[in-house]
Order: structure tokens, then sequence, then C-alpha cells
């Protein structure tokens, strides 16, 4: 028992004095569990979670069900889990709420990256945005299959009226890890730059999501491209 407790003492220690980046993907689960169960050990659990779902971020997004089948892991142990979790969450989203961030393609991945890196299905989300670019609310339009998901112009543009937005940023992930934007990727986001700019409402940009990574469509100029070639078709009719 004391060996244990010297054990639990040494990873706060270290927490305490190098932070978070000295440990170990399955010293950080082990930490989390004995939130749960302070006075015992929990390092093989820890391991055999990282084990099992490979990925420190796997391990946080998996379903309490599921982590409860490693055999000392029970519901209180998840509760530590969960709990960082969702104090994550809530503070990037607090920050995201509280700031401009038409000019930062990187918090918003920041703030999603979280919820979404470990997506088996695309996921599309949009972001509304009022008059000063701090976002009003986000709204997840579609889930689909690995490789694509049903997105309807018509549906995020009644969306943004209703929310009385003056731009917004669209965000989905790429659940193979690759952030490269598909043609249907493309066309879709000219499509609805094309729709907004009808409304007057301005898409700020659209990012795609992958592994530790992603891409920018108004980082790249293509956000800027797409209204360019609005205006000129516009004034060809």
């Amino acid at each position: 028992m004391e060996k244990q407790k010297g054990h639990r003492q040494r990873l706060k220690t270290k927490f305490l004095r190098g932070g978070i980046d000295s440990f170990l993907d399955y010293e950080v689960i082990e930490l989390l569990l004995t939130l749960g169960t302070p006075r015992r050990d929990c390092k093989n659990q820890a391991k055999e979670a990282i084990r099992k779902f490979k990925t420190l971020g796997s391990v946080l997004e998996a379903d309490p069900s599921e982590l409860q089948e490693i055999k000392g892991i029970g519901p209180n142990n998840v509760f530590g889990i969960k709990l960082v979790r969702d104090v994550s969450r809530r503070f990037l989203r607090s920050r995201m709420m509280n700031k401009p961030v038409c000019n930062s393609s990187k918090e918003v991945f920041d703030y999603l990256y979280l919820t979404l890196r470990e997506c088996r299905r695309e996921k599309f989300k949009v972001f509304f945005m009022n008059a000063k670019n701090q976002i009003i609310d986000e709204k997840t339009f579609s889930e689909g299959t690995v490789d694509s998901s049903a997105v309807y112009p018509r549906e995020i543009i009644l969306a943004s009226l209703q929310y009385r937005a003056s731009s917004m940023i669209f965000v989905h992930n790429h659940p193979s890890g690759d952030p490269s934007p598909s043609e249907s990727d493309k066309e879709i986001t000219k499509e609805l730059v094309f729709t907004a700019q009808v409304m007057q409402i301005k898409v700020l940009d659209h990012i795609i999501i992958g592994n530790n990574c992603y891409f920018s469509f108004a980082d790249e100029g293509l956000i800027e491209e797409y209204e360019l070639l609005y205006q000129t078709t516009k004034n060809n009719f």
C-alpha cells in the first residue's frame, strides 16, 4: 500500500513540476483513473487502456461501457476521464465564445480537435457569428459515413437567418486523418459561399480537421477565390 501511495505521489509531483508534457500517455490515463480510486494503483489498467484504444485521445473519447471492459476500471475511474475531457471542452468553448475568431483557424482547430479527432464518421459543424465576428452559437448539421457527409446549404442559410448571423465558419472532420479537401469538399464550399453571398452573409472559413493537422480554405485563399468567382458570375448576368 505504501509503495502504491508513493507511486501516486510521484505522479502528482511530476505533474506539478513539469506539467502534462512530461507524461507518457499511459501516465496521463493513470493519473485520471486515480481520481476515481485514489487509494488503488491504476498503472496496469492505464497501460491496458492505451493498448486497447491505441491513443490517449481514443481513451478520452471511449464509451464508458467499453472502458469498463478493462479489469479494474469501474464507474468511479471513468468519472475522472470524462470529467477532465468535458472540463477541457467547456474551457475551450468558453474561450471561443468570448473573443473574435475570424483570424484564428488554429483556435477553431484546437477547440474542435478534442471533439472530432476520434470520430469514425464525418461531422459537419457551423459556427454562426455576429457583426463583431464573435460566436453566437455552433450547430452540427450532418453526420455521415466514413468518407461523406450530406450538407444542405438551404438548411444552413435558414439557420443563419434565424440566428441573425453576419458570418459563418464551417468545420468538418476527415476520419482518414488526411485533411486535404476532396473535390466534393471544394464544390460544397463554393456552393455555400455563393448561397451566403446572395443573402449578404460572409463565409469566413471552412476548416477540415485531420489527425493533429487541419486544412483552412481561408488560409489557402480559396474562400476569396470563390467570392471573386461569385462576383464575376453575378456581373455576367
